[in-house]
């Protein structure tokens, strides 16, 4: 079996800069394991698979451990392909997923990705949260997946230091998201899933589904520009939909090639 494999920067506004993921669009589905040991193999954060099915695409995701209900930033990978390396011309497609139906719109360069909004629930700071980083946080919440912690200002974020041992061992969360207001940008964020895999993710799409959340209530708008400040850098256009929000970014291809499997 070959699999086409592309090599994809996204959320950058330049090359080597936003999150790389891998996409390998495919016939027909093999057995999972397969698909476990590509994206192990290419040991990107995110390995995105397609196949095409009547007039949409479905979609899966897998981290280098495991595979995950939702990724923004290889979804955004993924339809780059499509458009760039596949042929579609359609500005408007669809991908299913697991975690549904996601729409996706091209408008020039900029990929624009739809996915279910976050439900964000305040809770306490605790004395635990002080093992978590080198600074407590002002402010604390617990969406679907992660935790949300908010911090005074950008420069916090540049100079937190992460405790990966013990992020790693929280439980029923698949990572911890830090933030705060910017200063050109809405806002900043950090994003840390060592349980999945990933000790600092570059830029994570997922992440900023609840950041929107969080920021487009406390700085009452609903259009909002972000920077994820890894040492990569990444650029997000967040739309507060209501029940949904809209990701917007750039995309590269870095490499293309073929697996033999």
């Amino acid at each position: 079996m070959n699999v086409e494999f592309y090599h994809v920067s996204t959320f950058c506004n330049d090359m080597f800069l936003g999150n790389p993921a891998a996409v390998c669009p495919l016939d027909q589905w093999p057995a999972d394991k397969y698909l476990r040991h590509i994206a192990s193999e290419s040991y990107l954060t995110k390995t995105a698979f397609l196949v095409k099915e009547a007039d949409h695409y479905y979609v899966r995701w897998f981290t280098p451990l495991s595979e995950v209900d939702l990724c923004g930033h290889s979804t955004l990978a993924a339809a780059h392909v499509v458009y760039d390396h596949k042929g579609q011309t359609d500005p408007a497609i669809v991908f299913n997923s697991r975690a549904g139906r996601l729409g996706i719109k091209k408008t020039g360069d900029l990929i624009t990705v739809d996915l279910p909004a976050d439900e964000l629930h305040h809770i306490d700071i605790t004395p635990q949260m002080s093992n978590w980083f080198s600074a407590m946080p002002v402010e604390a919440f617990r969406g679907k997946r992660d935790y949300l912690l908010v911090f005074p200002s950008d420069g916090d974020i540049v100079q937190l230091k992460p405790n990966l041992p013990v992020i790693a061992a929280l439980n029923n969360t698949r990572g911890v998201i830090v933030t705060a207001k910017g200063g050109k940008m809405d806002f900043v964020s950090r994003f840390f899933a060592p349980q999945s895999g990933i000790p600092e993710d570059p830029v994570s799409g997922s992440a900023h589904i609840t950041l929107t959340a969080y920021w487009s209530a406390r700085l009452r708008k609903k259009e909002l520009k972000a920077v994820q400040l890894s040492g990569r850098k990444g650029y997000v256009e967040c739309l507060d939909l209501g029940k949904r929000v809209a990701l917007s970014g750039r995309a590269k291809t870095f490499l293309v090639g073929q697996i033999y499997v």
